[in-house]
This record gives C-alpha cells, structure tokens and sequence, in this order.
C-alpha cells in the first residue's frame, strides 16, 4: 500500500513537470495550428514555429518552476508560510530558483507585477490583488504540491490552498478553484476513481462553504449535473474545466497530456494541471519513461524528493 501511494505522490509531481515540458513549445498556438496527435512529443515535428525557440526539449516552465518553490517551502517550515512561499518565489523570479538551469522564459503578467509589488515591500497578501478581477491559472498550476503533502483535514487543507493564491492570484474565484483541485487530488491519493474523487471535492467544499459565504458565491459556477467542458485557456476556471474533461475521457497519462496540448492556447498550464492529477492516478509508472529520460532538472527534483521523504510516510 505505501508503494502504491509513494507511486501516486512522485506520480503527481512528475505528472506536472513533465505535462508543462511537454506543452512549452506548443505555447500560444491554436487548437488548428496544433501538431497531430502522433506528432506531439517534447521536441515538435519539424517545421513547427516552437513557442520559446531557444528553450532546451524538456524545459518545465513558470508552472514547474513555482509548483517546486511551493514543495521547498513547505519541507523547510513544516506547513505553509506565505511570507517564506513568497520569498521563494521572487528568487525564482529574480535568480531563476528552481527554473531549468536557472533561467526563467515565461511569466505571467499579474505573476510579474505582484512579485515586483512584494520587492518593493507591499505585504504579501495584498500583492495578489494589485488586480483585483485577475482570474489566471498562475496559482492553480503551482498548488499540487500543497495536496501531495498535507497532513491536515479537509478544511486545513483548503485554508492553506486559499493562502498561497495570496501573493499573486488573490481573487477568490482562484482560492475556490485551488481548493478543489488540491481536494481532487487528496482523494485520488487515497484510492478514489477520478470521478468520485470530484464529487467528493464539490460536496466537501460546499459544506466548508457555508461558512464562507464570499467563497460559497465564488462556487456557483459548478454545477454537477453539466459536463465538464474547457477550452484550453488562461482562465483559471476553464482550466480547471478543461482539465476535469479530459481526465474523464483520457485512458492513460500519454492521452491526458497530448489531449491537453491539443486544445491549443495555454498549453503548458493545461497540461501542467491536468498531468499533474493523471500522474496521481496512473502512478509514476504510468508516465512514458521516453519523457521521465528527456525532462531535464530531473536531479534537482531527486534531491528535494528525499528531503520531504516524510510525506511518503504521513501522507
């Protein structure tokens, strides 16, 4: 059984980095401009215009890049600290932490304004709301971690999701969406069909709602009885919808990430959170071991791995 769950917690962190490799170079494209199926890998068919040319096949982006900031924190602090989550992320942004390398390609527009707002002196929790109506996926496609490593209940778990929004996506349509994507993934650790794990998540997070009204409002935009239905972009709900469609219908990893880079647009997030889920699901050894050799930084990970080796046996 802690096999199974250590295969599912390295899946999911793997899942992610390798999903966002896998759609950086398809970055910015639309759905028709998209390679076929057969044809996407992390080093596109010839003659393909690359989204960030110069980025080296297997390059996660911002999305890795912070989803492993959010890991560092935690395993250092013990819980979650916005002020040190925080910190980390602007020495990513300034010194290229935890990027490829140490280079930093890609970063969002509200990401960018509140990490300059947070050097500048502006307390964290007021960064993310420089914006006030600012509704990116930037913090959906980092808040993983936070799941594959809380120990907490459920109602921890979502406070802490909220929270790390704070310092770049504050509005609560993001906190909602972070909630319940990190509940999703709590309950498919535990063993649950993907299915049931989301109405699972909607159920609990309705309840946790009714004492949160401000969220509870945030949460109308979910209903059981439609289908999931997403169309690929920036948009921190459609991602998540677009995400949960796919996971529905996909039957191994390797679908659930080419679908997402199929639908064009933001590519990388797409399948950054939608892998992320798929390699809870399928395991570490459900993803194609041709993207685990290619996705650089793989050491990097290894070594932050070991450090939170707690979590394999607390989870």
């Amino acid at each position: 059984m802690e096999k199974i769950k250590q295969s599912k917690i390295r899946g999911g962190l793997y899942g992610l980095l390798v999903g966002d490799a896998l759609g950086v170079p398809y970055e910015f494209h639309s759905a028709d401009e998209i390679p076929l199926y057969h044809e996407i890998e992390m080093t596109p068919p010839k003659g393909f215009h690359r989204a960030h040319p110069r980025v080296l096949p297997g390059t996660w982006s911002d999305d890795g890049a912070q989803a492993l900031c959010l890991l560092d924190s935690l395993t250092v602090c013990g819980q979650f600290d916005l002020k040190d989550f925080s910190d980390r992320l602007l020495c990513w942004y300034d010194r290229g932490k935890w990027a490829v390398n140490g280079e930093v390609f890609d970063i969002g527009i509200q990401t960018g304004g509140a990490l300059n707002a947070y050097r500048a002196g502006l307390a964290p929790e007021k960064c993310g709301i420089l914006r006030p109506d600012g509704k990116g996926n930037g913090a959906l496609m980092r808040t993983l971690p936070l799941a594959l490593w809380h120990k907490g209940m459920d109602r921890e778990l979502v406070l802490d999701a909220h929270s790390q929004c704070l310092i770049t996506h504050g509005n609560p349509c993001n906190q909602v969406c972070c909630a319940l994507y990190c509940l999703v993934a709590r309950y498919l650790i535990a063993g649950q069909e993907f299915d049931w794990a989301v109405v699972q998540a909607v159920r609990v997070l309705r309840e946790i709602y009714k004492e949160m009204p401000d969220y509870e409002r945030e949460f109308e935009w979910i209903h059981p009885d439609e289908p999931w239905q997403g169309n690929g972009s920036g948009y921190v709900v459609d991602c998540l919808r677009s995400a949960f469609m796919i996971l529905l219908r996909a039957k191994n990893y390797e679908e659930v990430v080419k679908q997402s880079v199929m639908l064009g647009d933001d590519t990388d997030t797409t399948a950054c959170v939608a892998g992320g889920l798929a390699g809870i699901i399928f395991g570490e050894e459900g993803i194609p071991k041709r993207w685990i050799k290619m996705l650089l930084g793989k050491d990097d990970v290894e070594e932050l791995l070991a450090k939170t080796k707690i979590m394999f046996e607390s989870v």
